[in-house]
């Protein structure tokens, strides 16, 4: 592993000197108290009797303003999710000590209302509360969960000023923090400074460059921290799996499973979530549904993760079987479930049954976001009903986004409507800029409708904009070992076999009935050409690295950055079938099990 190294144009931290207590935005006054009488009235009416609390005993107003008791009903409170309630108890209180605000501010971060406890942080601040090593880490952690760094900042210039930098758990508060709001040179700088470490500092560096994509800066902390004898917990094993997972480190994954199932962490539904994912995501959706049935306890999270494995995986009727467990149990879906159903819909091509839990949401009180529109606009698009999915676009309650016009371009892509295309193309350029994959889009929809020029001013336009057209690349998994092919690619040691395989193997394919599709080559070029540039296309490659160095039946595994293209979709049907090898494919949308000259897509992508 390369070492990491930061240098000295990486932003500065706030120092003691310029420290102002200042936050963006102003203070915002306390609301009105309810009265006690509404108050209690509520609580009886929404709160069950338990053996820690009992509404009916909640303590009267004269005995309930005594600091001491005031933090506790707080708690109890959260824990049956009445925040105004907790509020409220709090107002009634006349004399606030700092273990009062304390456990207001904590008890808004730790139940998912953090605007609030930035709230209370502010208005503790105006009554001049001095806050201290408990209040901080709460106020760092809505930060991390709202992702503003911006108010961090702020908080990190009052931590130096009150002299609770060198506390280790404020410290590793601010370091999760900023590595949460993607300001990972900042989180490193107050990492490398900190005398002491624990636990969250670490995790919180990991979780930092992994959601960053710095995956083997990842790996190296981990290993360094386990090289300390650290006592990792089940976050910090969630971001190396999930670095795991997106980097397709099937055999280090592994490690790490069984490390988990040592130290018995495999059992937290956290740790349960990423584990389906790094399985999925490597092609082995067997092992998330070993993880997924064996989990004693499933959270939301966990359903979510095994949701969309099968769905990446064309298991479409699974789905709607998890879906309908999910309700038997009483599980109510959140966002995230209903954009994984829709997924699965969209890449199956079931319209009714795409927009009957399209309209699903309202009934669980779910107000869909853009990117349940740009679901619902790629499923229309890739069904072919290109209007009705400008239709969708156009009486959308809020403004369609990038992500919501690329899935009507993608839509025109696949179907070679290059009028729709031109437009959905320009819709989007007046966002602002885009990525690369959306110049290269529109650049192909030209090019496969045989109007080159057009094509070639898309390319252009990508040009003079300074952006980079992303390479397609594919790759494999060998030990430890990771093989990269790109195009045409005679980089690898074994360049001359793979060569000489795919020509044998191209000549068995046709004797089997293949024919290159050469419309699939997007560049001006003679036919004999065209068949030699799609004949060693990236997947094609790393498919005959992997026949020649495993030659038994154990399945072939592809990774692949970019969409699949047509051609090599069909040419691998061929090379499973003339070989008799299971041979999966991933591209950046799904994943391709091709089996006996068959794809579990159904040829629909």
């Amino acid at each position: 592993m390369a070492q990491v190294s930061f240098h000295s144009k990486s932003p500065k931290l706030p120092n003691r000197s310029n420290a102002p207590p200042s936050f963006p935005g102003n203070p915002k006054t306390s609301p009105k108290p309810f009265k006690p009488t509404l108050l209690r009235a509520k609580l009886q009416k929404h709160l069950q009797p338990t053996p820690l609390f009992n509404p009916h005993k909640v303590p009267p107003k004269g005995h309930s303003n005594h600091p001491s008791h005031i933090s506790s009903p707080h708690q109890l409170l959260f824990q049956n999710q009445l925040p105004l309630f907790s509020r409220q108890v709090f107002f009634e209180a006349p004399h606030k000590s700092p273990t009062t605000w304390s456990s207001v501010i904590s008890s808004f971060a730790q139940n998912e209302f953090p605007s609030l406890a930035i709230q209370f942080f502010r208005t503790m601040l105006v009554n001049n509360i001095r806050p201290d090593d408990h209040i901080y880490p709460s106020a760092t952690k809505s930060c991390a969960i709202l992702g503003r760094s911006d108010i961090g900042q702020s908080i990190h210039c009052l931590v130096l000023k009150t002299g609770y930098d060198r506390d280790v758990f404020v410290a590793s508060s601010l370091v999760d923090m900023y590595g949460k709001c993607g300001k990972i040179k900042d989180a490193r700088n107050l990492f490398d400074e900190m005398p002491q470490r624990n636990v969250v500092s670490w995790s919180g560096m990991i979780y930092g460059y992994a959601q960053l994509g710095e995956f083997e800066e990842a790996l190296t902390l981990f290993k360094q921290a386990l090289y300390e004898r650290l006592d990792v917990n089940d976050f910090t094993f969630s971001s190396v799996v999930q670095v795991c997972a997106n980097s397709t480190l099937l055999q280090l994954g592994k490690q790490i499973h069984g490390l988990c199932f040592k130290t018995n962490y495999d059992m937290s539904s956290f740790v349960g979530s990423s584990l389906i994912s790094l399985y999925s995501k490597c092609g082995v959706i067997g092992g998330s549904y070993r993880v997924f049935d064996e989990a004693c306890v499933k959270n939301l999270g966990m359903w979510n993760a095994m949701l969309i494995a099968c769905a990446q995986h064309s298991q479409t009727e699974k789905v709607f079987d998890l879906f309908k467990q999910m309700e038997g149990l009483g599980i109510k879906p959140n966002f995230i479930t209903f954009l994984c159903v829709l997924y699965a819909c969209s890449h199956a091509g079931l319209v009714e049954k795409g927009q009957h839990f399209f309209e699903l949401m309202k009934e669980y009180g779910i107000e869909p976001g853009d990117q349940h529109y740009a679901s619902l606009v790629d499923l229309f698009g890739r069904a072919g009903k290109l209007q009705e999915a400008l239709s969708i676009i156009r009486e959308m309650p809020i403004r369609p986004t990038e992500s919501v016009w690329g899935a009507f371009l993608t839509g025109c892509r696949l179907h070679g409507n290059t009028e729709l295309a031109a437009y959905a193309a320009d819709r989007i350029f007046e966002l602002g800029p885009v990525s690369s994959g959306l110049h290269v889009l529109l650049s192909n929809a030209y090019a496969a409708a045989g109007r080159y020029e057009d094509a070639a001013k898309a390319r252009k336009m990508l040009r003079d904009r300074g952006i980079k057209k992303e390479t397609g690349l594919s790759w494999v998994e060998e030990g430890n070992k990771v093989h990269t092919f790109a195009a045409g690619d005679r980089s690898n040691a074994k360049a001359k076999e793979i060569y000489r395989k795919l020509e044998e193997l191209g000549d068995e394919m046709e004797r089997a009935g293949y024919i290159a599709d050469t419309s699939f080559v997007l560049r001006e070029v003679n036919g004999e050409e065209k068949n030699q540039t799609i004949r060693y296309h990236s997947e094609r490659l790393a498919v005959a690295f992997e026949l020649i160095t495993f030659p038994s039946d154990r399945p072939i595994r592809v990774m692949k950055n970019l969409r699949i293209c047509g051609d090599c979709h069909t040419a691998i049907k061929f090379m499973s079938k003339c070989t008799g090898r299971v041979i999966i494919v991933r591209d950046n949308n799904r994943f391709h099990h091709f089996e006996d000259g068959k794809c579990s897509c159904g040829d629909y992508w």
